[in-house]
């Protein structure tokens, strides 16, 4: 008993034990916040849960996420999948003619240019192809996000800024769908006009592959795998994690400007193609690239492949 008073005044007169360490560590991150707002950065001290409960907050919201992510690919590639195999039949079964929808019946002479529903459809498969590729390279953001918004909200319910986060990366993936639809629309227009066209497709297809091969060696390419490759870094560079909705949206924008500029290139590979194979293997480059540990490699590797195949295919159009 005498111990355990004497323990208790020398507890007393190193100034407080563990209390006292306690309240020196909020000081030490208090000026370490105020630093950061000293230099223009937005931060705070924050009060997290305790450690169990907010464990089991984001493991609750990495199941929800994941579920639904899951199914948005499962439905995308399912959808793509039918497209592939639809499409098949349709070009075996009436040769010169193109089914715009497929599986609706409406037969087009390939030479007629594109109508208003065949613009909507082809701009509705770039959607699909888009999603479908890049959110699996985009799930370690997602959940990263959202564990950082749960730390920010601990006891809020933060899944909607992870969808306002979510919906800001869709919008730019979406507007590149866009892009990519017009660009293909004008191919295919100036091969209406061009009777050499046909012959020139393993051209265009050709320099298409050395043009996204070398991409994968430039600057901006590497700039913008390293912010996918670094969800959290990502966040902080941007100013992390803020409560107001337009924020949230405008740093998915953010992001999502960061992935279609490291990918664009490859995703240009698709045009005009809806080969189911090609996709997945471009899908699961763009995945390897992000998520792997040696990412860079990866990238320099397929870029050495697409050049290699580029030139390939222009030697074969020469002869």
């Amino acid at each position: 008993m005498a111990d355990t008073d004497r323990a208790s005044e020398g507890e007393s007169a190193d100034g407080g034990g563990p209390s006292k360490a306690k309240e020196d560590a909020h000081q030490v991150a208090a000026r370490i916040a105020q630093a950061f707002r000293n230099a223009g950065v937005s931060a705070e001290v924050l009060d997290p849960a305790p450690a169990t409960a907010f464990g089991t907050l984001v493991q609750r919201d990495r199941i929800v996420l994941a579920l639904a992510i899951t199914l948005l690919i499962a439905v995308t590639w399912s959808y793509l999948l039918w497209l592939s195999v639809d499409m098949g039949m349709g070009v075996m079964d009436m040769p010169g003619y193109r089914l715009i929808p497929p599986g609706m019946g409406f037969m087009i002479p390939v030479q007629e240019p594109w109508r208003a529903i065949e613009f909507a459809f082809v701009f509705a498969v770039w959607t699909m192809m888009m999603v479908a590729m890049m959110t699996p390279s985009a799930m370690s953001m997602i959940f990263m996000y959202a564990r950082v918004a749960r730390h920010a909200e601990a006891r809020s319910t933060p899944l909607g800024a992870t969808v306002c986060f979510v919906a800001g990366s869709f919008f730019v993936w979406v507007a590149f769908a866009l892009l990519a639809t017009l660009v293909q629309w004008a191919l295919e227009r100036a091969a209406l006009h061009d009777a050499a066209m046909p012959r020139m497709s393993n051209v265009l297809g050709g320099l298409l592959l050395v043009a996204a091969g070398s991409y994968q060696w430039t600057g901006l390419k590497d700039t913008c795998l390293t912010e996918c490759r670094m969800p959290l870094v990502f966040l902080m560079r941007h100013g992390g994690f803020r409560c107001d909705l337009p924020s949230c949206v405008l740093i998915g924008l953010r992001h999502g400007a960061y992935c279609v500029g490291c990918c664009w290139a490859l995703m240009a590979l698709l045009l005009g193609v809806t080969n189911l194979l090609w996709m997945v293997l471009l899908a699961l480059l763009v995945l390897l690239e992000k998520v792997t540990s040696f990412g860079r490699q990866i990238a320099v590797i397929g870029g050495i492949v697409l050049v290699a195949a580029g030139a390939w295919l222009l030697l074969m159009a020469m002869l």
